[in-house]
């Protein structure tokens, strides 16, 4: 038995070490550097070793791709929050997903300590209404332990067929015992935009989240405002997750100037440096027809404009918030945002399987990396549309484990001037864009308060 478990793992060594080998040749291929990284011979025997005792010893047997699955997962998500290995099912599910609609509960999370964390529940889905909260620790999935599952195996159980029933078992700060949910699946139609006039003269407009038709949507909602005179204009992104990047540069292209830069990221490989500005080619699907920014009126590039943002905004909407607060477009305010500045790269590996990885990070235009740090408001205001117990949880990006480093942390500056304006105490979260919407009402007084200006 000894010999046989010494042969497999000498075996195995072998195998490892020619991927590894193959691996440091492609490398090569794009990076000299890697000509001077040597095989860990060392870690590798210690893998192998593992490997060949788990087989000979474990109290039940374990099939070798289980065992090279789950090294593949703990080597991944080790990495950082976002970086993760797909099996075919789990890259399937990924494809449904960005599609924009899917079945499931509406919940954008990570994996902390062995547990599924909520980052931000999607509006007007099940998980939204039913109370989910950023910072919720999913402890139990319908009867089962969510220690020791993948992300991927959690997202896999939590999605499934429309109108099922799924019981979620939430650990939340300042709870004195487990929170219970029962939900039931639904298809996630998340509608990415919504508008109205919350005044006469002021504009409203809501990004949930950005999906293939962001774009478009906004397109179309800011031509129904303009169709009367508008004094002053609100973007809310707050809660917005972010989404697909070509949709942040569509709706920054919307606010500025033709040429402006949006965004641009840095990494490790050539191909992963770019610069996205606003031109039809860095936000125009293959499938448009026509560049429907041009549709837009004039005045929505003047027009004083305010952006609403919390930390739930993160990723995509902190792109739009960092280039239209350098361009100085817009003023910002709220609460600090997310701070996820990172860029995921899926690579498809050819057996239906493929792996995601932090492949760079994101800059604004002034140079700024929103990573771990997040974009700061011009105005502070405290968000009523959240409770006080949420508020107080404030997760950001830098609160989670393995969490990627901001880089230029120190070096860059945030807006020197930042005024604090703090509600009155509230019994119940306000409805976003409702009357009682606190941020909303400040919002509205700034830009009045600039009209009165303007005219004088």
């Amino acid at each position: 038995m000894r010999n046989s478990m010494k042969k497999s793992g000498l075996i195995l060594i072998g195998v490892v070490a020619g991927v590894m080998l193959s691996l440091n040749l492609s490398a090569l291929a794009q990076k000299e550097e890697s000509a001077s990284s040597p095989l860990p011979v060392q870690e590798l025997r210690t893998f192998a070793d593992i490997f060949g005792r788990i087989k000979s010893d474990y109290v039940d047997p374990v099939s070798d791709k289980t065992l090279i699955d789950s090294a593949i997962n703990g080597m991944v998500t080790g990495l950082d929050p976002h970086s993760a290995y797909y099996d075919a099912d789990a890259y399937k599910e990924l494809q449904i997903g960005t599609e924009g609609q899917f079945g499931g509960l509406g919940i954008e999370v990570t994996m902390e300590d062995g547990l599924v964390k909520v980052v931000s529940p999607i509006e007007d889905t099940p998980a939204f209404k039913a109370g989910i909260k950023s910072g919720d620790l999913i402890l139990k999935l319908d009867d089962t332990l969510v220690k020791g599952m993948t992300l991927n195996d959690a997202v896999k159980r939590m999605r499934g067929k429309p109108d099922t029933p799924i019981v979620l078992t939430i650990l939340r700060k300042g709870e004195s015992k487990p929170l219970v949910f029962k939900l039931m699946r639904a298809v996630i139609k998340v509608q990415s935009v919504k508008y109205k006039m919350v005044e006469p003269g002021y504009a409203y407009i809501r990004i949930t989240q950005f999906q293939e038709h962001t774009g478009e949507s906004l397109v179309a909602a800011i031509n129904t405002l303009f169709k009367q005179p508008v004094k002053g204009l609100v973007l809310d992104l707050r809660n917005d997750p972010g989404g697909l990047l070509f949709g942040a540069v569509a709706v920054s292209a919307a606010f500025l100037p033709e040429n402006s830069l949006v965004v641009s990221t840095r990494g490790r490989t050539p191909d992963s440096e770019m610069k996205l500005e606003t031109i039809p080619e860095d936000y125009l699907k293959p499938t448009d027809k026509s560049d429907y920014i041009k549709s837009l009126p004039a005045a929505v590039k003047t027009v004083p404009m305010i952006v609403l943002v919390n930390n739930g905004t993160a990723s995509a909407s902190e792109i739009v918030s960092g280039a239209l607060q350098d361009d100085k477009r817009a003023l910002i305010m709220g609460t600090r945002t997310f701070g996820k500045g990172s860029v995921q790269t899926i690579f498809p590996l050819g057996n239906g399987t493929a792996v995601k990885l932090t492949t760079a990070r994101y800059y604004t235009p002034g140079g700024r990396s929103i990573q771990a740090q997040g974009i700061t408001p011009d105005i502070t205001v405290e968000d009523t549309t959240v409770s006080s117990q949420e508020a107080s949880l404030n997760l950001h990006e830098s609160d989670l484990e393995h969490h990627l480093v901001n880089e230029k942390a120190g070096t860059t500056t945030q807006p020197k001037v930042t005024i604090k304006v703090e509600p009155e105490k509230t019994a119940a979260p306000a409805e976003p864009g409702s009357k009682t919407d606190y941020m909303l009402g400040e919002a509205l007084n700034v830009l009045k308060g600039m009209a009165i200006l303007q005219k004088k």
